[in-house]
Parts: C-alpha cells; sequence; structure tokens
C-alpha cells in the first residue's frame, strides 16, 4: 500500500489552492528526525514525504518555520546555500516534510554544487514515500534555467507539486501581477495551475499549502513510478 498520511480535522473543499481557504488543520506537533546526505540514508519509514525545494536565497527556512508555526526550528542563515543535507521534519507523529539543500549559490565550489544536484537527484528519482514536492521560487526575479528545468521535470512526472511564490511582501501591490505572469511565463507552465503567493512575514498563503498539503496526503496515489530524475541529462 502507498505511504499515507492525515492532518486530521473537518472535511474541506476539493480545491484548496483555488479557494483560498484554510482546512482548520492544526499542527500537534513538529520534531527534527534526521540528516541524511544521501538518499540511501534517508529513513526506512513507510510515512509519506513531501520535499521542499528552492534556490538559495528564496526564503526556504523561513517558510518552513511559518508553515509548521514554529519560530526557531529551521535556522534562518544569512548565507545562502547552509542547507546541503536532506533534513526531515517528522509533524504530527504522520508524515516528513524534507528539507532539500538549497542550489544555484555562485559562491559554493564547483564539487559542492556537484555533490548536491546529485544528491538532490538521486532522492528525487528514487525515494518512493515522496508524494509531492513544494517548490519555491523568489516572487522578484525571473526563474533561471536550473528552475526551469525542475519545473519542467515535475510537469512530466505523476508527481505532484505546489508552486509557492516567495517574498511577496517584498513587492508593492501594482508590482504582484505582473511578477506572477512572469514566472508562469518563464516556466511555461499551463495556466490553469495555480501559484500561490507566500509571505513568512504576513502569513499570506498559510492557509492555502495547509490545504494543498492535506488534500495530496489524502489523494495520494499507488505510489510513484520512478524515472530520469530532473536535469540528469544537463551540464548545469
Amino acid at each position: 500500500s502507498p505511504p499515507s498520511a492525515s492532518w486530521g480535522g473537518q472535511d474541506g473543499p476539493r480545491d484548496p489552492l483555488r479557494s483560498g481557504q484554510g482546512l482548520g488543520v492544526k499542527i500537534n506537533s513538529v520534531a527534527f528526525v534526521t540528516s541524511a546526505g544521501r538518499a540511501s540514508e534517508c529513513p526506512e519509514d513507510a510515512r509519506a514525504e513531501i520535499a521542499v525545494s528552492g534556490r538559495s536565497n528564496v526564503g526556504k527556512s523561513s517558510l518552513l518555520n511559518s508553515l509548521l508555526g514554529r519560530k526557531d526550528l529551521v535556522k534562518v542563515s544569512g548565507t545562502p546555500g547552509k542547507t546541503q543535507r536532506l533534513n526531515y521534519f517528522l509533524v504530527n507523529d504522520q508524515f516528513h516534510l524534507v528539507d532539500l539543500p538549497g542550489y544555484g549559490y555562485a559562491k559554493a565550489p564547483e564539487s559542492a554544487r556537484n555533490q548536491w544536484r546529485r544528491m538532490m537527484q538521486e532522492y528525487l528519482r528514487t525515494r518512493r514515500q515522496l508524494m509531492a514536492v513544494i517548490r519555491l521560487v523568489d516572487a522578484r526575479h525571473v526563474p533561471s534555467r536550473e528552475e526551469r528545468d525542475m519545473v519542467r521535470w515535475l510537469l512530466g512526472e505523476t508527481l505532484p507539486f505546489c508552486l509557492v511564490m516567495t517574498k511577496t511582501d517584498k513587492l508593492r501591490q501594482s508590482e504582484r501581477q505582473p511578477a506572477r505572469r512572469a514566472i508562469i511565463g518563464a516556466l511555461d507552465m499551463p495556466g490553469t495551475r495555480p501559484l500561490v503567493p507566500y509571505s513568512s512575514h504576513t502569513g499570506e498563503g498559510r492557509a492555502a499549502v495547509h490545504a494543498w498539503i492535506r488534500e495530496t496526503l489524502e489523494t495520494a496515489g499507488e505510489g510513484r513510478q520512478c524515472g530520469p530524475s530532473p536535469g540528469s541529462g544537463s551540464s548545469t
């Protein structure tokens, strides 16, 4: 049987991102479990996993703290590229959120960047507990080639993903829609796929991502058909 989990709580709308409504979920417990340097070191645990992925300095640590309602669960570093391993957090004793290394940090040695890339490719390609990905993009910047490659791979997989536009509080109101259109256009995404605006400072988008997680876990399919990893044919 496939890995599964539930947020519990009341039933909600079947299209939570479009409705923008929270589902009344409550995070009762969050615990750091382990840090893995490669996919083979990941926990031998049948619980479902949702990975959180994004470029260095996209605001991933702040988003995780906001999403989980814990101020200092994930250390927010002033140095991009600080996360270098797969960090596991157990939520409500039911499923794991997996913090993937931030990539694209130009000041990191090339050997380190290649190691992080291989580790993430191996995890995304082979980890059968992985049920979905929360994919972060910075609202202020047009996505890079690496980001486009990742989204292209996700669109070609049966793996559900939620695209989250971080740091929206740093945009003027008049800049938000142009930024949204630019990101969707650069990623060549279907217009029907939601893009969630998120601010770790104001909490905007938190309820929508909570709802998406619950919906994803409740409708998880019969497991993954693992195939080629994102960027496996790329020289980046």
